[in-house]
Parts: structure tokens; sequence; C-alpha cells
């Protein structure tokens, strides 16, 4: 602990939320298909929509996802994060503790509520109704951790960014590995620039990743060199079942998704999953290649569970599931 004079191996950044999970019975939904894949799901004003079941997960969102991933992988990892000082972050600070995960930089804003997201769940896709609560955003003195993990933050928090790129900038030796959320891609790169030049690993979708450059390409070599050339290192970007692509500033890479062993219960966190376990695999030495392999089978874990974080697998487990990979799971160089 840093307490202890030692610094985090891993540290997060970003919101955290407790998730409802509603799940639709599918009785009063439109389900809109495109390519087999679920598109859209539609509803009637004034109509009153069964649910099947409701779920609580809390202290999760995309870094607290990370910062648990981590500390399975056997990484010191720690939450730089905000909360309220009600009952749902009182239960907050309570998981984390539970999963390892060290609390020394989460702030309670005394008066305030807690983040609370609605996850409509169909079959094993959702869709996530979000409210980020405005706090007062400051960079607490985190060390030197091997890795700074930054992820989604609410609104009006231009001022933390820069905070984080100027203290990265005065700390060479701390990695940052950078997948950004809703707002921060509504921010746009112009506006983080400084942040993408200091990225080591940056993470994103193929949604995401047209957002960010304003384009509709569909040439995914296209994307990458575009994504590459606002400043990060080495990019990733997921698409699904399609899997991911990696473009390390020599080559570019593709990795299949890993099968699923079930059909899927919710997809919340497969995302999450991969980024962190990619970020946290560097931190404990393996190369590029090697991480690259791994990361997507704790996706294909996290997606057999409600919730992100239930199903995020210890090193052992993600190695003992590679050895179990079909021949077609390879990394392949894309022409």
């Amino acid at each position: 602990m840093k307490s202890m004079g030692k610094d985090f191996d891993f540290v997060a950044v970003g919101d955290i939320t407790t998730d409802a999970f509603i799940r639709l019975s599918g009785d009063d939904a439109a389900i809109e298909r495109e390519d087999s894949r679920k598109k859209k799901i539609c509803f009637n004003f004034g109509d009153k929509i069964e649910y099947d079941e409701l779920i609580e997960v809390p202290a999760v969102g995309n870094s607290p996802n990370a910062a648990v991933a981590a500390r399975r992988l056997g990484l010191t990892s720690a939450l730089v994060t905000n909360l309220g000082d009600d009952l749902r972050g009182n239960l907050k600070i309570e998981r984390l503790k539970k999963e390892g995960v060290a609390t020394d930089f989460v702030k309670v804003h005394e008066g305030e509520k807690s983040n609370y997201h609605f996850v409509l769940w169909y079959e094993e896709e959702r869709t996530i109704l979000v409210k980020h609560q405005e706090y007062s955003y400051e960079l607490p003195d985190i060390g030197s951790p091997k890795w700074l993990y930054l992820s989604s933050v609410g609104e009006k928090t231009l001022a933390f960014h820069r905070a984080i790129a100027d203290y990265l900038t005065a700390h060479p030796e701390i990695k940052l590995a950078f997948q950004p959320g809703t707002f921060q891609v509504r921010l746009g790169h112009k506006t983080l620039k400084d942040v993408y030049a200091v990225t080591e690993l940056f993470f994103c979708n193929v949604e995401e990743a047209r957002r960010i450059l304003n384009t509709s390409e569909d040439d995914i070599k296209k994307l990458l060199a575009e994504m590459r050339a606002l400043g990060p290192k080495v990019i990733f970007i997921t698409d699904g079942p399609n899997g991911a692509y990696m473009h390390d500033g020599a080559d570019m890479w593709h990795m299949p998704m890993y099968p699923d062993p079930a059909p899927p219960v919710d997809r919340t966190g497969a995302g999450d999953a991969f980024a962190s376990t990619l970020t946290a695999l560097m931190a404990l030495g393996k190369t590029l290649p090697e991480a690259f392999a791994l990361a997507p089978i704790n996706s294909a874990s996290v997606v057999q569970y409600v919730g992100a974080q239930e199903g995020l697998l210890a090193l052992p487990e993600l190695e003992k599931w590679f050895a179990k990979a079909p021949t077609t799971y390879k990394l392949e160089k894309i022409q």
C-alpha cells in the first residue's frame, strides 16, 4: 500500500457507479436486428413495460472494473474516484475493499449523491442510462504507479484531464492507458490532445473511433492509422464478434474473439475486461503479443455473468483457457 511507502502497480482513474440491471421480458419491446445483431430496442409511449427482474451491482464503471481486473491478476491496484456520502457510496467503498482495491484516493463529497445507472437488459445485450454527478474533480498525489488507467468521467472535467496530462509529463516513468468514456469521446481529440499525446495504450470500439475522428470510414486499417496519428503509441480498436485490431506503430494486427464457452448472459464490461486485462498483463511483464492474445479471454468470461466484474479471471485461469483455445484463435498480421 502507498501508505506503507510503496507505489501501486496500477491506478485507475474514473467515475464509479451502481448498475441497476432491469431484465426485460421482451414481450413489450420491439427489437430491430441488422446482420444477426441486435441494433435497437423500441417502446411505445404510454405503455406499461413488463420486466423480469432487477439486479443491483455496486462499485462498477470502466475504471472500477479495471482496478478489480488488475487486482485479480495479482497487481496492487487503487482507484481515484468521487462519490457521495450516502448509503450507495458506502456500499461502493465496502465492495472495493472486499475486492482488495485500495481506497486511498477515493474522495467522499459531503451532501452529494453517488452515481446510479440503469441498464436495460434484453437477452445478452444492454443499453445503459447514465447520469454522472457533478463533483469537483482533483488529482491526488498518486505517487509513481507502473500504469495509470484513465476512463469514463463526467462532463466539465477539462481541467482535471489537463492536470492528469501535466502529472504524466512530470512523471515520464508512469505509462498511461486511455479508454475514453462517453463524455471523453464527446470532448473530442483536439480538446484532449494533451492526454492523447502522453498515452501509451489507447482503447476504443469501432463506433467510438468513428465519432472521435468524425468519419464514416469502414476500413479498419485507415481507422487504426488515423487514431495513432492523434498521439498514442499503440491503438486497439474492438469490433464485437469480429474481434480486436491493433496498430503498434510498425504493423497492424488482428485477434479474433475468444469463442464463447456458452451463450452470453450479459455483454456489459466486455470492453473494460479486454482493455484493463491487456494493460494489467503489460504491467506484469507480458509482451504486447502475449497480452493481446490473453486479454479477449477475460471478455469471454465476463459475459457469462451479470455485471462487469464477477467473471474476471486470475492469471492461471487465463492461461488455462488459452491452452484450450482452438487453432483459429491466433494473432495475425493485417496485410
